[in-house]
């Protein structure tokens, strides 16, 4: 009669977390099987008329035919992995081997354990707390390009993910690449958890980011996490928010605002580069949401921390908003607006702008931004249709003649339009401006640029909308 298999896991290193059945199992075998530092752990629990086998690295195959073998003589053999057995550990092979026909009349069974990853998780506080994958960086079985698909899908999909296995000596190189591949996909600031010898005497523990790792401080008995684009570093944890303290955690998000924030998420994981300031990102994405155009990745120009300083201003109360046209005025939360107590003016139908603008042979849109220079010169000016009120407002602030709060020029057309934008980027010195370049623009896209500035506080957590 055959006896049977059991593999367990034994924990990422401390006595303490071997799991109760893991031991009951290792104090009722005829024989243990394990690599030998692992054997050297436990030696203390297993009974003395116990078998014990072990043997060195890369010895796994040997190891599992000695299990079948005395298996089929009779004996309760258990063959012993650390962390979890599942886990990169004994138990695929061990199962894989008994669907061969010499050992399917032996019995085999998986006791668990706690997998490295979960006690480095642990240890950095609630790194896994939303979906994750793990991803072991050893060759020796798997394919690089198998394993380089596996990093770019893991990147792409914004999981968590913990690395096993990131190098050793003779593998040095794939760290780095790893580093290369993620970038590509996250910020830079992306936070990076990494505990080397977790649960052992000499434990370490560093929280870092996705830029800032230094791969040559890695080794084979270092996991490291890499959060997704939730996740956050306070102090000494890492925390990846389930979701519970966002709007919609308590089904207070509107169909609206559930749209756009889904909108914004596949936004973000398009755009082509990372590391941009926040407030320029939250811009961009207003920008690309409202037209659906990957552009303006590349055309939305802003001067350092500009929509920040425009968020400040105007939701300090009591600001005034200048628009060339209407069209640009009907685009603004209107929730947003009234709250924050701001005056929107368009001087477009002011009775006083025809009469200027025949008097000087002028546009009127141009004779609507020399009034309101004249009435407003601290207010924001938002051109998004006439070229024309541009240059006039960048001619008027090459002569000193106002002090806005900030600009937002984009205009849109083929008639002056690149020259407009040409020159307000020469003349906006240390004002907040953002401009978009080249030909495109327009009203609407001036007018998310605001909403994106009133809408600041939402960027951190990707709630776009609340006033939609």
């Amino acid at each position: 009669m055959s006896g049977k298999i059991t593999v367990v896991g034994l924990g990422p290193g401390s006595l303490d977390l071997i799991a109760p059945r893991v031991l009951s199992a290792i104090r009722e075998a005829d024989a243990v099987i394990g690599y030998n530092y692992y054997i050297r752990l436990i030696e203390h629990f297993i009974p003395e008329h116990v078998l014990l086998i072990d043997s060195g690295m890369k010895k796994e195959r040997d190891r599992a035919k000695r299990a079948f073998t005395l298996a089929l003589e009779g004996m309760n053999v258990v063959v012993v992995s650390s962390g979890d057995a599942g886990v990169y550990g004994m138990a695929p092979l061990v199962m894989e081997m008994s669907q061969k026909k010499d050992y399917d009349n032996v019995a085999v069974s998986i006791q668990p354990g706690i997998s490295a990853f979960q006690a480095a998780a642990a240890k950095l506080g609630a790194p896994t707390g939303h979906d994750f994958c793990v991803i072991s960086l050893s060759d020796l079985l798997t394919p690089w390009n198998v394993i380089e698909q596996r990093i770019r899908a893991a990147a792409s999909a914004d999981f968590v993910t913990a690395v096993y296995n990131p190098k050793s000596n003779g593998r040095y190189w794939q760290i780095y690449r790893l580093k290369e591949l993620f970038l590509a996909e996250r910020s830079g600031d992306t936070p990076v958890g990494i505990v080397r010898h977790a649960e052992r005497d000499n434990e370490s523990i560093v929280i870092t980011t996705l830029s800032d790792f230094d791969p040559e401080t890695l080794d084979m008995f270092s996991v490291m996490i890499i959060g997704n684009r939730q996740t956050f570093a306070e102090g000494c944890r890492m925390i990846t928010p389930r979701g519970y303290f966002s709007p919609g955690a308590t089904g207070s998000m509107s169909v609206g605002q559930s749209i756009m924030s889904n909108s914004f998420s596949a936004i973000e994981k398009r755009l082509k580069r990372s590391g941009y300031a926040y407030d320029t990102k939250w811009a961009m994405m207003h920008a690309i949401h409202t037209t659906a155009d990957f552009d303006f990745e590349d055309i939305l120009y802003t001067t350092p921390r500009a929509v920040e300083q425009l968020h400040e201003k105007l939701t300090a109360g009591g600001a005034t908003i200048i628009t060339d046209v209407t069209m640009v005025r009907s685009g603004f939360r209107k929730a947003a607006i009234e709250r924050y107590g701001i005056e929107v003016i368009c001087y477009l139908d002011d009775p006083r702008v025809q009469s200027l603008a025949s008097d000087q042979g002028i546009t009127r849109t141009q004779a609507g931004m020399r009034l309101a220079v004249e009435e407003h010169p601290d207010a924001l000016y938002v051109v998004g249709n006439a070229p024309t009120a541009l240059i006039e407002l960048s001619d008027l602030l090459c002569r000193k003649r106002y002090s806005p709060m900030g600009i937002i020029g984009a205009p849109v057309g083929f008639v002056n339009v690149i020259e407009s934008k040409l020159r307000l980027k020469a003349v906006i010195g240390k004002i907040p401006a953002v401009i978009i370049e080249g030909r495109k623009g327009g009203s609407t896209v001036a007018a998310t640029i605001v909403n994106a500035a009133l809408s600041l506080d939402d960027a951190e957590t990707m709630m776009p909308g609340r006033d939609v």
